[in-house]
């Protein structure tokens, strides 16, 4: 059986990539992309290359960045635009393999191993991947290989964002003078709060990791602990998987609040609004949930409050009325009364809108849920504010200001 060849396709400073393909003569400029350029306080979304350089991270403070470089550049983010290019992007791999499993909007990973006769050997194969992107979109891939998903995203974190080139094949007969010698933080799977676990064992490489036996990590964490070993070992038995974004366990919408919410009529208004998006984004799966759930966190810094409360109803639904009314009633129960800022609503135990029962309690259940369908026919064909309650017309409301945004900035 041939070996399998995968590749992890990685966009070098995605979203500030873009924003230099825009500016005329950018050569040499350092630029970054704010949630809030006109705030001190702004935090850094991307940082082109040149800006790393000169110190500037991803996540810090715009004072901080300013500091390290004077001369920057700051944009808004245009979340719209980005995504338009990752979509550009999975239809460029494409025409290489129909294997392609797109990971985050600036990652995705591509099986290649039927490729090879039409497009050459895999370092052939991942400079034309390059190429082809560059050209049609500005914006230069890094790429990891290895004979599995672990193997070709540990070869492009770790390797390949280090290598001029841009590219790194990671194999398994040469973990010893590659992988093995890295920080156990650099491994896949290992997070700050494990990483400090496994030194505080006295296990400082993933080498280390790698050499201890398998049976003392399923001892100590069951599954997840043989994942750690076989990650250490290069070993990963999942494909890409196309479909891998389909079948969502819950579907959920989360908002943070512009400002301090501490009147039980303005919340009701935007839990309204948050069970709105849930419905409608489980009508486009075409799927109803029976558990609610509805998480809180206060407006205080100091001392933390808020709430995580869900609820199992009766029968399944996408029904708003029927999402909001238990909502409604979790909220108030749980809610301590002090301020709010964040608040979120998702809808689980999730089942195909085609397999409801007959029900013989609420005899108007099917209208409900056939009107729900007939109004997102319209928002889809007038926009998504083109019909709204009237609760969406108070000071309160956050619908018509969501719709400019896509992942919590404007499009």
């Amino acid at each position: 059986m041939k070996q399998k060849v995968i590749f992890m396709v990685d966009m070098e400073s995605f979203y500030a990539s873009i924003e230099k393909a825009k500016i005329i003569n950018n050569s040499g400029r350092p630029l970054v992309v704010s949630g809030d350029p006109e705030r001190r306080s702004g935090v850094i979304l991307a940082a082109c290359p040149i800006a790393k350089k000169h110190g500037v991270k991803n996540g810090e403070r715009m004072w901080e960045a300013k500091q390290k470089c004077p001369e920057l550049i700051v944009v808004k983010p245009h979340m719209q635009d980005y995504i338009d290019v990752s979509i550009q992007i999975t239809e460029i791999l494409e025409q290489y393999t129909n294997l392609v499993e797109p990971y985050s909007i600036d990652e995705q990973f591509m099986d290649v191993t039927g490729s090879q006769k039409l497009f050459g050997e895999p370092y052939e194969i991942a400079k034309k991947i390059q190429d082809h992107i560059r050209l049609e979109t500005s914006v230069h891939a890094r790429i990891g290989i290895g004979e599995n998903k672990v193997l070709a995203k540990m070869a492009c974190d770790n390797f390949s964002k280090k290598n001029k080139s841009g590219i790194f094949w990671l194999k398994k007969d040469t973990l010893s003078e590659t992988l093995w010698l890295l920080p156990v933080e650099k491994m896949f799977g290992i997070g700050s709060k494990m990483s400090a676990h496994l030194r505080n064992m006295g296990i400082r490489t993933i080498g280390q990791l790698a050499d201890l036996p398998l049976e003392r990590f399923k001892k100590k964490w069951g599954i997840n602990g043989q994942v750690l070993w076989m990650t250490a070992h290069g070993e990963d038995y999942s494909p890409v998987n196309t479909t891998s974004h389909e079948g969502s366990k819950a579907i959920g919408h989360g908002m943070t609040l512009p400002r301090d919410y501490s009147t039980l009529d303005d919340i009701h208004v935007v839990l309204l609004e948050l069970c709105e998006e849930v419905c409608m984004r489980a009508r486009k799966s075409n799927v109803v949930g029976k558990t609610i759930s509805v998480s809180v966190n206060g407006a205080s810094f100091e001392v933390k409050t808020g709430f995580h409360r869900q609820t199992t109803l009766f029968e399944p639904t996408n029904y708003v009325m029927d999402v909001f009314h238990a909502s409604h009633k979790l909220f108030t129960q749980f809610w301590d009364g002090q301020p709010i800022r964040r608040v979120g609503i998702s809808l689980s135990n999730l089942s195909p809108d085609h397999e409801l029962q007959l029900s013989l309690f609420d005899t108007e259940r099917d209208k409900k849920l056939d009107l729900g369908y007939v109004m997102d026919k319209i928002r889809e064909k007038y926009g998504v504010t083109s019909l709204v309650r009237a609760s969406s017309l108070t000071k309160a409301s956050q619908m018509v200001e969501r719709s400019k945004k896509i992942g919590g900035h404007y499009k």
